[in-house]
């Protein structure tokens, strides 16, 4: 290899094919690793649930203003009064103090109100009380619910009517093998689901369908005559369209992934922004999840579908068979005999006197 060609980009090697990673061919290890996650996923949705914010199961909140307030005074201060069920303190920020209990009623709630007025000297003014009750929880459980699925047919329709039927099938295993996981992760890390979760969800599903239709639209060219042409198997060929648009992928991940993470860890772990840490959490790991199924999940689950097909069955015993004729040609060869004589070589005719 020449020194030019050996100093060229990975990414214009991966595109023109001289450089490849087996990424069909190791079908087996990606959906061993899948299968890991979401094994792991599934322990902790069944052992530990996931944890509802008030918005869904009803509760409700208390947010003190003022500077130097520390968790533990808060918590002392509400369980003094007797309140049953859970407290959950959290501190935002330096100059505010959330305090979530369940479902009170008027008499409880204006008893913890008095006691943080009390125990923190301040203005009933200074504390932001939201009250939400079980009915108006289960409805919006329910239209998130709603908004998930009516996605999910959305994006359905779309793929079956600019793809083909497997691809779609492909895409959206892809998508519900995403979303899965970043709930399973949601449910081990305990992190609480509020309606800036389902709208990260909401935001990861749009992202991954992207991701993939990018890397099957290149599919889509590379297998558009090949059961005409017979150049190569329809996995050799989907394998190239994702070597050719990994690079892609990985950069646009990347990306995207910088400025989420900054949210994540200086918003929300800094600056103690709760709503920014339920919607950064589902962020991350959906985008970095997302990446990986559109490039290990959803090519090769297409490509074994489409390699039990009959045509692309007898396109690779075409392409073998191809692959195989040198070899037999070269031993035909050398087992004929070789000729020693040709024209030239023949004895020349006395002519007529």
């Amino acid at each position: 290899m020449s020194t030019k060609t050996g100093n060229r980009r990975l990414g214009a090697r991966l595109y023109s094919g001289e450089k490849s990673f087996n990424i069909i061919g190791r079908r087996k290890t990606w959906y061993s690793v899948s299968a890991i996650f979401i094994l792991v996923s599934m322990g902790a949705l069944l052992f530990s649930g996931l944890s509802l914010g008030i918005e869904f199961k009803g509760g409700s909140s208390y947010t003190v203003n003022k500077s130097g307030i520390s968790v533990e005074e808060a918590r002392s201060a509400v369980e003094s009064t007797g309140i049953p069920g859970e407290v959950i303190v959290q501190k935002i920020g330096d100059d505010k103090i959330r305090i979530q209990t369940g479902t009170l009623t008027t008499a409880q709630s204006n008893g913890v109100e008095d006691a943080l007025v009390k125990a923190f000297s301040v203005q009933i003014e200074s504390i932001d009380t939201q009250i939400i009750g079980p009915s108006w929880g289960k409805e919006i459980t329910k239209k998130a619910l709603y908004g998930l699925f009516g996605f999910l047919l959305v994006v359905i329709i779309f793929l079956a009517m600019t793809f083909e039927p497997k691809m779609a099938l492909a895409a959206i295993l892809a998508v519900i093998h995403d979303v899965f996981i970043t709930v399973g992760i949601y449910a081990l890390v305990g992190f609480d689901v509020t309606p800036a979760t389902i709208i990260g969800f909401l935001t990861i599903m749009g992202y991954s369908l992207y991701d993939t239709v990018v890397v099957f639209d290149k599919v889509r060219e590379n297998t558009k005559s090949i059961a005409a042409t017979g150049k190569s198997t329809y996995s050799d060929a989907a394998n190239l369209a994702v070597n050719q648009t990994i690079v892609r992928s990985i950069n646009t991940s990347i990306i995207a992934l910088l400025p989420v993470a900054s949210i994540l860890f200086v918003g929300a772990g800094l600056l103690g922004a709760g709503t920014l840490k339920d919607l950064s959490l589902s962020l991350f790991i959906g985008l970095a999840v997302g990446t990986y199924s559109s490039i290990f999940i959803a090519p090769p689950f297409l490509a074994s579908l489409r390699e039990k097909e009959p045509a692309m069955i007898a396109l690779r015993k075409r392409v073998e068979a191809r692959g195989a004729t040198p070899a037999a040609v070269a031993t035909v060869t050398s087992a004929r005999p070789v000729q020693t004589r040709g024209p030239r070589n023949q004895p020349k005719r006395k002519g007529r006197k």
